[in-house]
């Protein structure tokens, strides 16, 4: 089952090189998700835009520099993968749309014996 991030004014999102962490770059400043839970574990109000590509951490990833995917503001949207290929990301300006491709490998519409 998919899970829905309401993030107003998405500028960028990236993953830690884990995955254990969502950096998300808005217009009113940056956040942390654990990608375990998809809370937000740290916020902060100050502007930081990427630059190059990359923004620099907070919260329990403060300090690092994390690759980051900018929003196509010509399409409104963009698709952002992590690093191991577990999570897919469709983004747009309003929010983040999460897949957990595990979740979908073991779905039972999958499968190939009827349903209790």
């Amino acid at each position: 089952m998919g899970r829905y991030l309401h993030i107003g004014g998405l500028v960028a999102v990236g993953f830690d090189p884990g995955a254990e962490y969502l950096l998300v770059v808005t217009h009113s400043g940056r956040g942390v998700f654990s990608t375990r839970t998809w809370d937000r574990v740290a916020r902060s109000y100050e502007l930081a835009y990427p630059k190059a590509g990359v923004c620099i951490g907070i919260g329990p990833i403060g300090g690092m520099y994390i690759p980051v995917t900018e929003m196509n503001y010509e399409t409104g949207e963009m698709r952002v993968e992590s690093p191991d290929g577990r999570f897919v990301l469709d983004c747009e300006s309003s929010g983040i749309a999460v897949t957990d491709t595990d979740e979908v490998a073991e779905s039972p519409a999958d499968s190939d014996e009827p349903p209790n």
